[in-house]
């Protein structure tokens, strides 16, 4: 086994403090090793599993927890994805990045398989999918939320010690919450796809789940955040109606079913970014691909499942379609209201983890320049035409500038790299394991190791922290969790746009 590859699994298993390895990665041709960061990217889900880990979890430094969650209200809700550094589930944001992982399985099945992660990809996307399957406990009820986060953030806790509330919070007809009910539709519905032919079953499964829950939302129409107030402090949403025409598109393509195009050509809306928040301009690159001579719906890797038909140019569609080329153009620095650059040539949003939209955004460019390579098209920006390599480029330099190539010379992907971040914003990372120590970890003892100003003892590999500021500076500090805290909505993206790289 290579050094780098041994370096970075002693790491996960958490014994990098008692090696002499350095962990690193090389450079192929002048460019980072793509697959080997499409690795890390999937060994990171393995540290945020929460419930009873399997017995090939390769991220051995992290043991079993929240094994009684759902208890509270009769149902079994262990197992999904803590969300970033905290030990909360929240039910939004792991909904979003199962949809995102299970895109990027059905949109680079081949490059991942090429690059001998599909197993671990599909491992990712089924531990997300089990769970929200299990979180619709009826017809109108989607349970969203374990745990409380006032109370967990209170506390600094590894995930197998912790002894905060585990309390279960759902939306149902009376408490509506068409937002995560959505989301929840479109991740299951994409799980579906991504398990088509590789486990029918399991995808029939799913796909039930993601219709009925797709019928619950567009019935019972509200924000979460009205019937389960404590969310709006992390991750309040700002409207349902993103999740629901993003949920319509992906059962659309699993279904083909009129109900799910009709919806979709009733309904448009426009954004200026991609996040856990806002899924336009990914419902708009599913749709697009629809308006596209010669092309449908979207066109999948297996032939069995090429929709047959497409969108009509015209109308909503052809807007929303229209929305994405805007969207795209401002990306490209080629539009009306251009995304903000760094120096350092990173796409800039936002102070608070602007990785995010980064990653998403520049997930969206790799899939739609194969879309437009697919269909002999191009991406028209005013007077300029700009060919699908034109979008891939760009999409390749934030990913170059995540791993390495900015002003600070620096990984803002944990593990990969000379230089990344040591002092990661992430309960279970900064303290001892509980493998190495086993003794209990106080809700307020945890937080002794919080303050240190020294590396965390567990390296969480994979990890994608929020990201330098617009001035390209970080500031490699716990305290400091806008920039430091890593989140699965963050890296989900990264990993099909990884395996679209490796295989260039």
């Amino acid at each position: 086994m290579e050094m780098r590859r041994a370096a970075r699994l002693l790491a996960a298993v958490g014994l990098a403090a008692l090696c002499c390895f350095s962990i690193s990665s090389r450079v192929v041709d002048g460019k980072p090793d793509y697959r080997d960061a499409l690795e890390s990217s999937l060994l990171y889900f393995e540290g945020q599993r929460s419930g009873k880990l399997p017995a090939d979890q390769r991220v051995t430094w992290r043991g079993d927890s929240a094994l009684h969650d759902g208890e509270d209200h009769g149902v079994d809700l262990t197992g999904g994805y803590y969300d970033s550094g905290d030990n909360v589930k929240f039910g939004l944001p792991m909904a979003f990045t199962t949809t995102m992982l299970a895109w990027s399985v059905v949109e680079f099945e081949r490059h991942l398989d090429a690059a001998g992660e599909l197993r671990h990809a599909l491992a990712a996307v089924r531990w997300g999918a089990d769970y929200l399957a299990r979180a619709r406990a009826g017809d109108e009820v989607l349970f969203v939320q374990v745990g409380e986060g006032a109370s967990d953030h209170a506390c600094w806790q590894r995930p197998e010690d912790m002894d905060t509330p585990r309390t279960s919070f759902a939306v149902d007809a009376e408490r509506p919450g068409s937002d995560v009910a959505g989301e929840t539709a479109a991740a299951l519905a994409g799980a579906a796809l991504a398990f088509r032919h590789v486990d029918a079953a399991f995808a029939n499964e799913l796909l039930a789940h993601a219709e009925k829950l797709f019928s619950f939302a567009t019935n019972h129409r509200g924000l979460y955040q009205n019937s389960v107030p404590g969310v709006a402090a992390f991750y309040g949403s700002s409207g349902d109606e993103d999740e629901l025409i993003w949920a319509a598109a992906w059962l659309y393509i699993a279904t083909a079913a009129e109900v799910y195009k009709s919806y979709i050509c009733e309904h448009t809306g426009s954004a200026q970014s991609f996040s856990w928040d806002n899924k336009f301009v990914g419902a708009q690159t599913l749709i697009a691909k629809a308006s596209h001579q010669a092309a449908s719906l979207i066109v999948l890797i297996r032939a069995q499942l090429i929709l047959e038909g497409k969108l009509p140019n015209e109308g909503h569609a052809a807007e929303m379609r229209s929305n994405l080329d805007q969207f795209l153009c401002d990306l490209m620095q080629r539009g009306t209201g251009n995304v903000k650059l760094t120096a350092g040539g990173m796409l800039w949003w936002q102070s608070w983890n602007n990785l995010q939209a980064v990653t998403s955004a520049s997930f969206v460019l790799a899939a739609h320049a194969d879309h437009l390579a697919a269909a002999g098209s191009s991406l028209r920006c005013g007077g300029a035409e700009l060919a699908p390599s034109d979008l891939v480029a760009v999409a390749r330099s934030q990913a170059d500038y995540i791993l390495g190539a900015n002003p600070r010379k620096m990984s803002y992907m944990v593990g990969h790299g000379a230089a990344f971040p040591e002092e990661v914003h992430h309960r279970g990372a900064s303290l001892p394991s509980i493998r190495s120590c086993p003794e209990k970890i106080t809700c307020k003892g945890g937080f002794d190791y919080f303050h240190k100003n020294s590396p965390n003892p567990n390296v969480l590999v994979g990890a994608i922290v929020g990201g330098p500021d617009e001035s390209d500076e970080y500031n490699d500090s716990r305290e400091n969790y806008q920039q430091t805290e890593p989140s699965t909505v963050t890296v989900a993206p990264m990993v099909g746009l990884l395996a679209r790289l490796s295989q260039d």
